[in-house]
């Protein structure tokens, strides 16, 4: 019979052992294959704050301001933006329309989308002077560049990032400015632009004047200008066809870009889960990692604001973000958007 001191050793060395294997299956829930990296998604891409809403007012037909003010606020850039986390919890992302020198405060635009998915109702009608809000940024992938010259098209609500670029413009600088909408009322900031920009600006209300004339406003655009257009996805496409070789261009989007051949439907393996998902022609990669891991994070589900970013092991991606850097995009992808270019993905999950 085996003395009680051999038997506590034998039961201490079990409980060792059984932790250690514990712990060991937490970090490689393959094990014993190697362990993988750490998951990238729900990773924060910047720090959050919590500012107060001290201005909430209506500045054109379907257009309210917000002010947000605090103290110490990192600065900012022409052409960046917020990542606005509602009380929902729904975030959404709105650029800076305010002084860039301003460390007091920041200033947002949004326009009431009727048939969107309820984050601009939400700005609108249950957002209130008084308010806490959580703002994630600044960050700015739409920056303004040194050039020769510059051409702006904006587009309604599209005005928002243009208007710092157009303030912090040296005195010299060659530029015009083609702003148009469904009609002067509902065009926000229609005033400043005009003291700003003169005889530079071209205005065209569709309800008045009918569609802007692109090829008037880019014919003979000299090589080195700087084209920079936020609206619709149909002008800046528009836009885009019409940029003269030479002329640098530069897109902001509201939504994730689409492809043009439409989508195809294709396979994911999560290869922490050993599951594999079928990601339909009409759905994202998030929704059907969803139904099989429901815990999955994610956020604005438009691709800009990185919750649900993950690692990709194999497969190429076709990447519609409008956020990771090329070295991110070499191996990881923001699912809520982005889609395979084959048939098959492997990710991290």
């Amino acid at each position: 019979m085996p003395k009680p001191r051999t038997v506590l050793l034998i039961a201490g060395a079990a409980l060792l052992a059984r932790g250690a294997l514990r712990r060991r299956v937490q970090v490689s829930p393959l094990w014993p294959m190697p362990a993988l990296d750490p998951p990238l998604s729900g990773r924060p891409r910047s720090r959050a704050l919590r500012l107060l809403l001290t201005a909430h007012e209506r500045v054109a037909d379907g257009v309210v301001r917000l002010r947000l003010e605090g103290a110490g606020l990192p600065r900012w850039t022409p052409g960046a933006h917020l990542d606005l986390v509602l009380p929902s919890g729904l975030v959404r992302q709105y650029s800076l329309c305010g002084d860039p020198e301003d460390t007091s405060s920041y200033t947002i635009a949004t326009r009431l989308v009727e048939d969107g998915r309820g984050g601009s109702r939400e700005v609108h009608e249950q957002l209130a002077e008084g308010m806490e809000l959580e703002v994630r940024g600044p960050r700015n992938r739409f920056p303004l560049v040194e050039a020769g010259s510059y051409v702006f098209v904006a587009g309604g609500i599209g005005i928002t990032p243009v208007l710092p670029m157009l303030r912090s413009l040296p005195e010299g600088t060659a530029w015009r400015l083609l702003y148009c909408g469904r009609s002067r009322a509902s065009m926000p900031f229609l005033e400043e632009v005009r003291k700003l920009a003169g005889d530079r600006l071209t205005v065209v209300a569709e309800d008045e004047d009918g569609r802007p004339d692109l090829d008037a406003l880019l014919a003979g655009v000299a090589p080195g200008t700087a084209v920079y257009c936020c609206g619709p996805e149909g002008l800046m496409a528009a836009v885009a066809e019409r940029v003269p070789e030479g002329a640098e261009l530069r897109l902001e989007r509201f939504a994730p870009r689409a492809s043009a051949d439409g989508n195809t439907a294709f396979e994911v393996e999560l290869r922490r889960s050993g599951r594999t998902v079928t990601v339909p022609a009409d759905s994202t990669v998030l929704a059907a990692v969803r139904r099989e891991l429901p815990g999955t994070v994610y956020s604005c589900e438009q691709g800009f604001c990185g919750t649900c970013q993950q690692r990709v092991l194999e497969g190429e991606v076709e990447h519609r973000d409008e956020l990771l850097t090329d070295a991110e995009r070499a191996d990881s992808m923001l699912i809520c958007v982005s889609r395979a270019r084959g048939e098959r993905l492997v990710l991290d999950l």
